[in-house]
């Protein structure tokens, strides 16, 4: 049976979808090049400006599309409040981690553990949600773990970096999933409860005779204040994103951004490609296909069944 046309405006939803997807995941790509502007600051300065700049500008946002209701219904709501204090901590935790790694010239590390993070979101998924593995997703992490192990065999210890952004990012995708609140407003209760943290720890830092507001380099405080933006914006994108495009799509869009990140670290900044290294890269990528593969066939199975149900059901 012939699958039937889409209509103009659905392939117009389709094309803006990519289009910001494609915007989102690729501004994520560059955010280790954005952070290489402030390595000149210490990266718990830094992720505490970003907290700041992403209240004001995610508030901004907020009042401007006349969303700023949300905020007032979710602080109503102690229980969704309390999900976004933890999903808050882990998020910060990962930020801190992402831009210390920057810093100190381990980008390699950052593009393999957002390249292990859609395998550890299924463990995740295993261990929390009780969900069940299908065959080829347990070849998918069997092969992650293999690679991780080799990784730590070869190179002398576990890439910690790697696991750590992994675990965190799945970790703080699983608060997210559970709690019933759309994407920015949820980012920004959860930017305002590390407030009175950031800002404190902005003002006892510039108390110790610190340049936390990097006066005497305006580029750098500009790029520090524009932290805000490249938060906001690419989540903006990607929520938009994800009410256009198949979730399938979508998953498959998100290995552009540790592609990038890959690229830039070993063909722009020259990071060491070791062979331990290149062959865990190799493994996940193996991992990733066939979890990919199992993703977009049982996509296609869904929908078959879908239009098989909707054409039974018709008199």
């Amino acid at each position: 049976m012939s699958q039937e046309p889409q209509t103009s405006g659905e392939t117009g939803d389709v094309k803006g979808g990519l289009l910001l997807a494609l915007g989102a995941y690729g501004m994520w790509g560059f955010l280790p090049a954005y952070y290489k502007l402030t390595d000149t600051v210490s990266a718990d300065l830094v992720v505490a400006h970003r907290i700041v700049w992403s209240v004001v500008l995610v508030a901004l946002f907020l009042v401007v599309v006349r969303r700023f209701g949300e905020v007032v219904e979710i602080v109503r709501k102690p229980r969704i409040v309390g999900f976004l204090a933890l999903s808050a901590g882990l998020i910060a935790a990962n930020w801190l981690v992402f831009i210390w790694a920057i810093n100190e010239h381990k980008v390699l590390d950052v593009s393999l553990g957002y390249f292990i993070n859609p395998l550890v979101s299924i463990v995740v998924g295993l261990v929390v949600l009780r969900e069940k593995l299908t065959r080829l997703q347990g070849v998918a992490v069997g092969l992650a773990a293999l690679g991780v192990a080799i990784q730590a065999g070869l190179a002398g210890g576990l890439p910690w970096v790697s696991l750590f952004l992994a675990f965190t990012f799945a970790g703080y995708s699983y608060v997210r999933k559970v709690t019933p609140v759309r994407a920015t407003p949820g980012l920004f209760v959860e930017t305002l409860l590390l407030l009175p943290l950031s800002v404190g720890y902005l003002l006892l830092t510039l108390s110790w005779g610190v340049d936390t507001f990097s006066l005497k380099e305006p580029l750098v405080l500009a790029a520090l204040v524009g932290t805000g933006a490249v938060t906001a914006v690419p989540l903006v994108m990607f929520s938009a994103a994800a009410r256009r495009l198949p979730m399938v799509l979508i998953g498959l869009m998100q290995y552009l951004a540790p592609s990038l990140h890959f690229i830039m670290a070993v063909f722009v900044w020259g990071e060491p490609l070791n062979s331990a290294t290149l062959v865990t890269f190799v493994i996940i990528w193996c991992a990733l296909a066939i979890f990919s593969f199992d993703s977009l066939s049982r996509w296609r199975k869904g929908r078959r069944e879908a239009r098989n149900a909707a054409v039974m059901a018709k008199p």
